[in-house]
C-alpha cells in the first residue's frame, strides 16, 4: 500500500516568509515539490480567513492545498481544483453548540465595555470567532478571568487564544467556541480522511499553534520562532509527556537555514526520513512573491 502523509502547516511566518528572518533560497520551491507528490495531502492551518488565504497563495506562489483550516480552527474547507472551497458545515454546527445559541453580535455586547479589548477589523471576524487587539503587556490572567466570568454567566463555553503580532508589536485575542481550535480541527480532518498520528505532521511558529505543538500530533516548530515560544513549547511538552512529538528546527538540512519552509522540511524529514528523497532534486528558479 502506498504511504500517505498529512502535512498540516500554519501560514504566516511558517510557510510564508513574512517575518524579519531570512528565507533559505529554494526552500519554498522544495516544499512545493514535496506538496506535489501523490503521497502527500496538504492542509493549511491559519488564523486567516478565506480571502486572505487565497491572497497569500497567489502572492507567495504557494501550492494549492487539499484542505484549509481557517479562522483559528472555526472553518474547514475542501479546496483542490475540483472542490472549489467547499465548506464543511458539519464542523461548524458541531462547535457552535458551545455558544448555546448566542450569536457573534450577542457576545460582542457581553464583552464590549472591557477597556483592554479593541475589536479587530470586520474582515477578521466570523460567526464563531471574535477577534480583538490588546496591549502587548496586558495582564492576561486578570483579563481572561473577567472574560470567562462574563461568558459563563450567559452559558457560553469558550476558548481564548492569545498570540502576538511581532510585526505590529501588538497582542491578539481570539474568542472561539470551546471545541474550536487548530488541534481539534486537525483531529477532525484526520478522522475524516483516515490519517493516524503516525502519518500526520504539523508545522507552526507561534503561541496560537501551542496546543498542537504540545499535543500527541508530531509537530515542528520552525527556527524563526521567538525564543520564548520555543522555551514554553519545550516546557509544556515535557509536562504533557509529548517531548518526542515536538521537533525544533535548527540549521543543517541541505545547507538550508531553519527558517520558514526550510525548518518545515527539516522537521518533516525528522519524522519521515524517506521524504528527503522526495524533495531532494535541486529546485530551479527563485522563491519570490508574484509580481
Amino acid at each position: 500500500m502506498q504511504q500517505r502523509l498529512l502535512i498540516c502547516t500554519d501560514l504566516d511566518r511558517t510557510l510564508i516568509p513574512n517575518g524579519p528572518q531570512p528565507e533559505s533560497p529554494g526552500a519554498r520551491r522544495r516544499f512545493a515539490v514535496l506538496a506535489q507528490r501523490p503521497e502527500v495531502t496538504l492542509a493549511y492551518v491559519s488564523g486567516r480567513h478565506r480571502a486572505l488565504i487565497e491572497e497569500a497563495i497567489a502572492t507567495y506562489r504557494l501550492p494549492v492545498p487539499d484542505f484549509v483550516i481557517g479562522d483559528v480552527g472555526t472553518t474547514i474547507y475542501r479546496v483542490g481544483r475540483e472542490h472549489a472551497w467547499q465548506r464543511l458545515e458539519n464542523w461548524e454546527e458541531q462547535i457552535a453548540a458551545d455558544w448555546a445559541g448566542h450569536s457573534h453580535g450577542d457576545l460582542l455586547l457581553v464583552l464590549k465595555d472591557l477597556p483592554a479589548l479593541r475589536m479587530q477589523e470586520l474582515s477578521k471576524q466570523n460567526r464563531l470567532k471574535l477577534s480583538y487587539y490588546l496591549p502587548l503587556y496586558q495582564d492576561i490572567d486578570t483579563l481572561a478571568a473577567a472574560i470567562r466570568k462574563r461568558l459563563e454567566a450567559v452559558g457560553v463555553r469558550a476558548r481564548l487564544v492569545w498570540s502576538v503580532d511581532d510585526i505590529a508589536d501588538i497582542g491578539l485575542l481570539d474568542v472561539l467556541p470551546a471545541m474550536a481550535s487548530k488541534r481539534h480541527a486537525i483531529e477532525a480532518l484526520m478522522r475524516e480522511q483516515g490519517f493516524s498520528l503516525h502519518d500526520t505532521v504539523f508545522c507552526g511558529d507561534s503561541g496560537n499553534d501551542m496546543e498542537v505543538l504540545i499535543s500527541p500530533i508530531p509537530s515542528v516548530l520552525v527556527g524563526n520562532s521567538r525564543g520564548d515560544v520555543k522555551r514554553l513549547a519545550q516546557e509544556l511538552a515535557a509536562e504533557a509527556g509529548t517531548k518526542d512529538r515536538l521537533y525544533i528546527a535548527t540549521d543543517g538540512l541541505m545547507d538550508m537555514n531553519a527558517n520558514y519552509s526550510a525548518g518545515m522540511l527539516e522537521g518533516i524529514a525528522h519524522y519521515h526520513p524517506e521524504t528527503i528523497a522526495w524533495f531532494s532534486p535541486p529546485p530551479t528558479g527563485e522563491d519570490k512573491p508574484a509580481a
